[in-house]
């Protein structure tokens, strides 16, 4: 391994450090409000009050679709491509006008090998290539700009549902090295494949209060607390803003371990490596990713069928997605 592979690794080993000191800390803190809580109240919320507690949940804000009608979109690491086929079969209503042809779908895998691992694939991808969505097979996520097919290409939005560098490692720590480690190249790569232009921003609605459902840790930067649908979409300026990048995971360990906002936001620096360092991005907001709203749309493992191909992302907590977009423009190359 070469000297710039090993101080990006520990840069990252040191940042994994921090972030668990940061995290028991957080736990400690939370784990004594609650015990004061309870010695001060005598008891636990009541039924009545937990009733309460659902049904504000349930009449909360709708779910956030972070496309446009206008957008060009390239799907990273499709699986068996059920993503892309909801947006051309059923998408929700501020997407019925999206041109299929405007969706670049790409798999890791050779055609031949998807649709061993996913037998459900094949009949998808003929139905979505029928309907004009550009579909491509083994492209690498971290080397986008080197394919013949997109190369000098840009898009709207690049997206990377539940990325994973699916080498089985048993090791956490070890495990989440190498996501993080794929998770930069794909940011690095992604890079110069995004629409240039001025930096986009969020709509913020001034009648709504921030939710769970939204900007979760966004802090002194663009933030959207709006889910409503037919509110985002009217609001939008549609003069063609700088690109971003989308990635989706489980917003609970050993995922939340990756640290994702920092790795786009804050790269380790690679210093004397004679590399050029990781481009920044700016965190222009998250939201929870609702798989409902996307019909048909299936989680499948790295791995294909083992498990069922059903994908378990972590037990709890939620599925978020944290939009990027480039801090300064990327140099073309």
């Amino acid at each position: 391994m070469g000297k710039a592979g090993r101080n990006l690794k520990n840069a990252l080993l040191s940042q994994q450090s921090r972030l668990k000191t940061k995290q028991k800390i957080s736990h400690a803190a939370q784990v004594a409000e609650q015990k004061s809580a309870r010695n001060s109240k005598g008891h636990f919320p009541s039924k009545t009050a937990k009733g309460k507690e659902k049904a504000t949940a349930s009449s909360g804000p709708r779910p956030t679709v972070p496309f446009h009608p206008w957008d060009k979109i390239m799907l990273i690491g499709e699986g068996n491509f059920s993503f892309a086929r909801s947006l051309v079969l059923d998408p929700p209503a501020v997407l019925q006008d999206l041109p299929p042809n405007n969706i670049t779908a790409t798999a890791y895998d050779s055609e031949e090998e998807c649709y061993s691992k996913y037998p459900e694939s094949k009949e998808i991808v003929s139905f979505i290539r029928s309907k004009g969505v550009e579909v491509i097979f083994g492209v690498d996520g971290t080397r986008l700009e080197k394919h013949s097919k997109l190369k000098g290409r840009r898009w709207d939005r690049i997206v990377w549902n539940f990325p994973h560098a699916g080498k089985g490692i048993s090791d956490q720590d070890r495990n989440i090295l190498s996501n993080q480690l794929l998770i930069l190249a794909f940011l690095r790569s992604a890079a110069h494949m995004l629409h240039r232009g001025p930096a986009p921003s969020a709509f913020v609605s001034k009648k709504k209060k921030i939710t769970d459902d939204e900007d979760e840790g966004v802090s002194g930067e663009a933030q959207n607390t709006n889910d409503d649908d037919s509110q985002l979409v009217s609001a939008v300026n549609t003069t063609k803003t700088r690109g971003t990048v989308l990635i989706t995971l489980r917003n609970v360990i050993p995922y939340t371990e990756w640290d994702v906002p920092r790795l786009a936001k804050s790269p380790p620096s690679l210093k004397a490596s004679g590399n050029p360092p990781n481009p920044q991005y700016t965190l222009l907001r998250s939201f929870r990713f609702h798989r409902n709203i996307w019909k048909g749309y299936e989680h499948r493992m790295t791995k294909g069928e083992r498990a069922h191909g059903t994908g378990t992302t972590g037990e709890g907590g939620e599925d978020r997605t944290w939009e990027f977009y480039l801090k300064d423009e990327f140099p073309a190359g």
